[in-house]
């Protein structure tokens, strides 16, 4: 199972005949990550082994189908960081995918194929999932729009998992109009008429952006955001640290992760990538105990940012802490990135609520995202707001 020079975006499989409909997608090019079961083909997940002993799947997943029922037209399956458990996009057993905007940086992951595919003309629509950070980390890096949908919104049969109570499907479309018409599809509307009219930031997450130059071109984003939002209001923070919330989610997710593949992976020797093999390795080492007073944390959270927001609050964050990293990245230092990223990440991540990303700035030559964070159920109303300010923002 090759990639297909030269972005490695595709596996090269045979492709079954994968029928569409005629709809709103009607000439759209789909790519699908794989870890989404398309009929006909194995999903293979990243990672040789896991294909080997997959059978072919007998559906389509049904994410995947609303996509081709509204008219796209499927082109392939899209390489995946191994298991889904990774941020950079670097799988060890494939030729990793190249970042169409800064191809001596990182695509980012795991949504690593999808991205490249669509940034660079592969695909106008892929799919991708965020668990903790794998659509908002590939979006920033590669300088696309990525919704992280809220918790539950999309169905993820026929998927994956990796942490059940963090999963969530995602998208990557060409620009913001077709990202829009792809969550119509997908999102149907929202349960309310979210206004998002009152912005709020915490000023402790800006403090995780790498240097002077990060925090230049965030304070140009934000005055673009600010141009139409008016200025932020600084929240209060959480009951939890940073760092609380921080190991809160690694906890959840890895415990959820060792349960849905520690049986697969103790089997035999997976061969597994260093780094995955070390998290998973992590996940195997929390109990029970520790999960449930973790989830007993996050569910406090989740009730507290949801009294901050309320139905018209929005969160203006960093998306990354800057750039993606280069290719040429040390193991340590490519840690030490995602350890902060994962910061970024956990408020949506332990709420469910959704996070867009946008792709308004650069930095070092590289795509830079800013995101905005709304209350649980106001995907829709995120992307319109999405499309409102990147409009405005090519008037500056």
């Amino acid at each position: 199972m090759n990639t297909i020079p030269p972005l490695n975006a595709l596996l090269d499989l045979p492709l079954p005949d994968i029928s569409s409909g005629d709809g709103p997608l009607t000439g759209e090019t789909l790519a699908v990550k794989d870890i989404f079961d398309v009929a006909g083909l194995r999903t293979g997940c990243g990672n040789p082994q896991k294909y080997d002993e997959s059978a072919a799947a007998a559906k389509t997943a049904p994410a995947i189908q609303s996509l081709l029922d509204a008219g796209a037209r499927f082109i392939g399956k899209t390489q995946t960081d191994e298991l889904a458990f990774s941020m950079m996009g670097q799988n060890t057993h494939f030729p990793y995918p190249v970042n169409p905007k800064a191809p001596d940086r990182v695509t980012g992951g795991s949504s690593s194929g999808s991205v490249s595919a669509v940034a660079g003309g592969l695909a106008t629509i892929a799919t991708g999932s965020d668990t903790g950070g794998s659509i908002r980390a590939p979006a920033s890096f590669c300088g696309l729009v990525g919704l992280r949908t809220s918790h539950g919104r999309i169905s993820l049969d026929g998927t994956m998992p990796l942490a059940h109570s963090l999963d969530t499907f995602g998208w990557f479309a060409k620009d913001i109009a077709l990202y829009e018409k792809v969550g119509e599809v997908l999102l149907g509307p929202d349960t309310q008429d979210f206004k998002l009219n009152r912005p709020l930031f915490i000023p402790l997450l800006e403090h995780l952006l790498l240097g002077e130059a990060e925090d230049a071109e965030y304070r140009r984003m934000y005055g673009i955001i600010a141009a139409h939002l008016g200025h932020a209001r600084s929240a209060r923070q959480a009951t939890a640290s940073m760092d609380d919330l921080y190991l809160c989610l690694r906890q959840i997710q890895g415990f959820e992760a060792w349960a849905a593949h520690g049986a697969w992976i103790s089997e035999k020797e997976r061969n597994l990538g260093p780094a995955i093999k070390e998290r998973f390795d992590y996940g195997s080492t929390i109990d029970l105990e520790a999960y449930q007073r973790q989830t007993k944390r996050r569910d406090l959270f989740r009730s507290e940012l949801g009294d901050l927001l309320k139905d018209d609050g929005v969160m203006v964050m960093p998306t990354v802490p800057g750039a993606a990293p280069l290719v040429s990245t040390s193991f340590d230092d490519s840690q030490a990135y995602r350890e902060r990223c994962v910061r970024l990440f956990c408020l949506s991540g332990l709420s469910g609520f959704p996070q867009i990303t946008l792709p308004l700035g650069q930095v070092h030559g590289a795509p830079f995202g800013i995101s905005l964070l709304g209350p649980k159920g106001s995907d829709r109303a995120l992307i319109r707001l999405g499309r409102t300010i990147l409009q405005s923002a090519e008037r500056f």
